[in-house]
């Protein structure tokens, strides 16, 4: 029997229906939040592990280098070659030093090929005499340079670097007749250019893998002790709410058994169909399925359709995920006036990405209401309840919106 039948007009009227009945399917959530809290331990790392790159290949430029180039630049074969390529890989070195700690860094491979020119140049402007000397000052401070122009890349590249930075070496080294001691203090100078700085570049790649994992770990862990308090918490609320729901259901079952109450008795069938709904509810909201407050007001409908009452329930689109506490708002209620319905009842769910409009409409009969948020519960500003009746039906409904 069509619910609206001989219906008022303002007592039926519900929410306008789209014309798309389809809603597509909410995107499935992400760990991106998981993500986070790793990521940002590792760009912490990384950052720290940059500001003393930096420092050191200034430092060692400035505090090494420039006071020994001064001191022997009347000794050099070209004096001013050696202090512009100083003064060159300086500025180069400042700029790429501060994009890097902003975290937007030079090309690496045009300031690799500049930091190459220099060192050409100074070896060939240095001089036979200052060849081993702090003076040629590319020897030691170049290598930390190639480290910022290549740091976050593959050592592959920097090593690629200081190879080709040693075999230029080699080259200024053969080209001045060297003898046996000068061969061994160009393997020392080689062993120190390569050890140091991919040390520090390789050690500052596995600290901040390092750090990425313990954080990952330990997100995880402080998610998992979380989503188990979560649970917890939501399996004391459900026992509270089962035990409220089954102390309902057992006084009037005793009520019953003592013979206290007529099984005839209107209100007596309405306590007991309410108390069954609150109990099937219950049941039913925990159920792992793809709509859940569907779920519960089918169910709430299969025990109304159990004890006799013709039911239509028309859905119109899908509702998006809610949490309990939403979903108990828009159930409750009209699963009160449903257990108090006689004769027939319309249930119409329409939903969309951002609302949910449950709406109930029953023949109004004499006796009491079930209308109502359940008692010691208030509307939150998120689910509104309207309920209406003028002695022909009753029409009710809750909506949320997000």
């Amino acid at each position: 029997m069509s619910a609206d039948l001989g219906a008022p007009a303002h007592l039926i009227r519900g929410p306008e229906v789209p014309e798309q009945t389809s809603v597509p399917a909410p995107p499935e959530p992400t760990s991106s939040a998981g993500l986070a809290a790793p990521a940002a331990v590792a760009h912490a790392s990384d950052r720290g592990a940059r500001i003393v790159a930096v420092a050191i290949a200034l430092a060692w430029h400035v505090a090494i280098g420039l006071p020994a180039v001064l001191a022997a630049r009347a000794e050099f074969a070209a004096p001013a070659v050696v202090l512009g390529g100083w003064a060159l890989v300086a500025v180069a070195g400042a700029v790429a030093g501060l994009r890097l700690l902003r975290g937007s860094p030079l090309p690496p491979w045009p300031l690799a090929g500049v930091l190459l020119a220099v060192d050409v140049a100074v070896f060939v402007a240095v001089g036979d005499r200052q060849l081993f000397t702090a003076a040629n000052w590319v020897w030691s401070t170049l290598g930390w340079f190639f480290v910022l122009a290549l740091w976050g890349r593959r050592v592959v590249g920097l090593i690629a670097l200081l190879t080709t930075h040693a075999v230029i070496a080699l080259v200024a080294v053969l080209g001045h007749d060297p003898d046996p001691a000068d061969v061994a203090r160009y393997v020392m100078y080689v062993y120190g250019t390569f050890s140091l700085p991919v040390a520090v570049f390789v050690g500052s790649a596995v600290i901040v893998s390092l750090a990425r994992e313990r954080a990952a770990v330990s997100a995880a862990g402080h998610g998992m002790a979380a989503e188990r308090d979560a649970a917890e918490h939501a399996l004391r609320e459900r026992r509270d709410r089962l035990a409220l729901a089954s102390s309902a259901a057992g006084r009037v079952l005793g009520e019953l058994a003592a013979g206290q109450v007529d099984p005839d008795d209107p209100e007596v069938q309405r306590r007991c169909m309410l108390a069954a709904a609150r109990l099937r509810r219950l049941i039913a909201e925990s159920d792992d399925v793809p709509d859940p407050l569907l779920h519960e007001l089918r169910a709430a409908a299969d025990l109304a359709e159990r004890n006799g009452l013709p039911i239509d329930l028309v859905t119109i689109g899908t509702p998006p995920p809610l949490p309990v506490e939403i979903r108990r708002r828009l159930a409750d209620p009209l699963n009160g006036i449903l257990a108090d319905a006689r004769g027939w009842a319309r249930l119409t769910v329409v939903s969309g990405p951002n609302e949910v409009v449950v709406s109930l409409v029953t023949p109004d009969r004499e006796g009491p209401e079930a209308t109502g948020p359940p008692p010691g519960e208030q509307d939150d500003g998120q689910v509104e309840h309207l309920y209406e009746r003028d002695g022909s039906i009753r029409w009710a409904q809750t909506q949320w919106r997000r």
